[in-house]
């Protein structure tokens, strides 16, 4: 295989594996998260690019020379190499879309041992089942694919018109996405780039509007509207917060004080004495020679 059969197969890797993590969202939103159809990932198109650099790199990793004469611990090396890898290429991909585009494309916080919410030990599990189902089942027919693709490389044609839609897609999808960005900067927020299309997705159902799988952004304001009620919301709840804070503030009774700290000292309220007219004269007042000569 030259290298311009090399670059052919990654791309056509690529996009087998893009378009199968794609069918593979969609299932997992409709029965798991979402509960609804929703078009997963960062482009329009059918295709998730993380799940194409993760299928490009199994395929990889499938052909390392790992000989330690037991087959089941080649496979045991081969799988956790792969799991590792896969998660090595989700956190570079939250990073970069985070730290570059101020977007979140998934948020695992509420997640144990989780990392700034990008990877997490439950599903850096899952790309170990993954990596075996591949090892395992996938592997096979994929290098099959690979080397019909080889003997039949008139088909990177259509590989080549595939990637040129593609590259489009690509240009739209970024066009959207410094929208967000700027939005984002200006309110110094990272935007959940799901939560805010199941949120265009909601309002459109309550609307009784038909909503579009394709374009999820698609609703009845501006983006930028949606973007500032979501804002909107933030602020509101932040204030209730506050809110919240201070009544319970004014609700704390004084307590004791703890050993070793000091009491707080009572003032006493002053009177201010004013002078009577007449009677006796007060304690310290120097009494007039007038009135010492009528006593």
């Amino acid at each position: 295989m030259n290298f311009i059969d090399g670059v052919l197969v990654a791309f056509f890797l690529f996009f087998l594996g893009s378009v199968l993590g794609w069918c593979l969202e969609v299932v997992f939103r409709r029965f798991f998260s979402a509960k609804r159809w929703i078009n997963p990932g960062f482009l329009t198109g059918p295709y998730l690019p993380l799940y194409g650099f993760g299928v490009a790199g199994l395929f990889a990793i499938s052909l390392l020379p790992i000989h330690t004469g037991m087959k089941w611990l080649d496979a045991i090396i081969i799988i956790a190499i792969m799991g590792v890898v896969m998660t090595v290429i989700e956190y570079i991909a939250g990073l970069i879309f985070i730290k570059g585009m101020k977007i979140k494309l998934w948020d695992y916080s509420d997640r144990w041992g989780n990392v700034q919410g990008i990877i997490c030990p439950l599903f850096s599990l899952f790309w170990l089942v993954i990596s075996a189902a591949f090892y395992f089942i996938m592997n096979k027919p994929v290098l099959d694919a690979v080397v019909w693709f080889v003997h039949h490389i008139e088909f990177a044609f259509v590989v080549g018109t595939v990637f040129g839609v593609f590259l489009v897609d690509l240009g739209h999808s970024l066009h959207l996405a410094t929208k967000i960005k700027r939005f984002a900067e200006e309110h110094e927020v990272v935007v959940h780039y799901e939560k805010l299309k199941e949120e265009i997705r909601s309002r459109l159902d309550d609307a009784k509007e038909k909503a579009s799988f394709l374009f999820p952004f698609k609703s009845l304001t501006a983006l930028k509207e949606e973007l500032t009620e979501r804002r909107e919301k933030f602020s509101v709840a932040r204030k209730k917060a506050k809110k919240s804070l201070e009544a319970e503030g004014e609700n704390v009774q004084p307590s004791e004080p703890q050993t070793g700290e000091t009491a707080p000292q009572k003032v006493e309220p002053q009177v201010k004495e004013t002078a009577l007219p007449t009677g006796e004269p007060q304690k310290g007042e120097t009494v007039p020679p007038e009135q010492k000569d009528e006593q």
